[in-house]
């Protein structure tokens, strides 16, 4: 089995920001935050988070930052939405900065997004999702402010979004998807309500996402992607059915989609890397315990030792 090509991904996170006229700089250019945390987050679980200036990422994520509304915006002057609040609120947590933040003030954002039903809006503009239940949920955990919502509501919206099959969908009656299934098991795990969950039932549903090549894919019919190496992963692990699927077959997949030369992950063996797929796949591993790289929470999208800092310390 290959081996896992740490120094060259390091590598490859470092200079990929600094390339700012590359085509994947550009079309990541409204997400830049988003990509912050995948990249920062990889370094961390490989143990080279020191590799960046803490000072200057901090800088940076706070200049993303609406003081008037209290939440992050995808990059400098780009408009507040959840998706790029939690990446901010989740880069801190690395740096243990969140002491940077008007916590409350960003809290009561979150917050003044749940619907009447329990739901969460994305943004001002409305959309509903099951991974904005998840993104609030865990935001607000993680700045110890659960209280300032319903979380009762919260979780019946997740519940009422479970289907037949025993997975969920991105509302009532949508679809299973692995990347939903993670945000409902997530945000039911973070609430201390995975009793909703049938677990022998989506065990099932989520092992058999794995492909004859030993990668996970997203549903049924569909290719193998290295991303989901972390959404099913992470589920299975919280329902603890992680034993029902073939770990040294998923990790060969995940190993084989590597840059061994230049560093990066991509989605499937011999494709382009970018920055998503390389944290993910590192990820992936973090979940089966790949010597050498940090442990991960599996609900919170941190490495253990950060996780551990935010809720034991005294």
């Amino acid at each position: 089995m290959a081996e896992l090509a740490a120094d060259q991904h390091v590598r490859y996170i470092v200079t990929v920001e600094k390339k700012k006229d590359s085509f994947e700089s550009l079309v990541m250019e409204h997400i830049r935050l988003n990509g912050a945390y995948w990249g920062l987050t990889t370094l961390d679980l490989l143990h080279k988070l020191h590799a960046v200036d803490a000072a200057e990422v901090v800088d940076w994520i706070m200049s993303c930052y609406h003081p008037e509304s209290g939440g992050f915006g995808g990059n400098v002057g780009h408009d507040p939405h959840v998706l790029y609040t939690l990446s901010a609120v989740q880069v801190l947590c690395l740096f243990d900065r969140l002491d940077a933040l008007d916590v409350d003030k960003v809290a009561d954002y979150v917050a003044g997004l749940q619907n009447e039903d329990g739901s969460f809006s994305g943004d001002i503009w409305g959309e509903v999702d099951t991974r904005f239940s998840y993104i609030s949920l865990c935001t607000l955990s993680l700045l110890h402010r659960l209280h300032k919502i319903n979380v009762q509501k919260a979780v019946d919206f997740v519940v009422s979004c479970k289907n037949m099959d025993g997975g969920f969908g991105a509302m009532p009656g949508g679809e299973s998807h692995a990347g939903q299934i993670f945000c409902c098991v997530g945000a039911l795990a973070i609430t201390g309500s995975l009793h909703h969950v049938d677990r022998d039932l989506l065990g099932w549903w989520l092992c058999e996402r794995q492909c004859k090549d030993g990668g996970l894919n997203g549903r049924p019919e569909k290719l193998a992607d290295v991303c989901y190496s972390w959404w099913v992963l992470s589920s299975l692990i919280m329902i603890d059915r992680v034993h029902w699927i073939d770990k040294e077959k998923l990790k060969k997949f995940i190993l084989n989609c590597q840059d061994k030369e230049s560093g990066g992950i991509s989605d499937r063996p011999d494709n382009a890397v970018d920055i998503y797929h390389t944290y993910f796949g590192v990820a992936g591993l973090s979940l089966m315990e790949y010597p050498g790289v940090k442990p991960m929470d599996p609900a919170y999208a941190l490495p253990l030792d950060v996780v551990n800092r935010i809720f034991l310390k005294k």
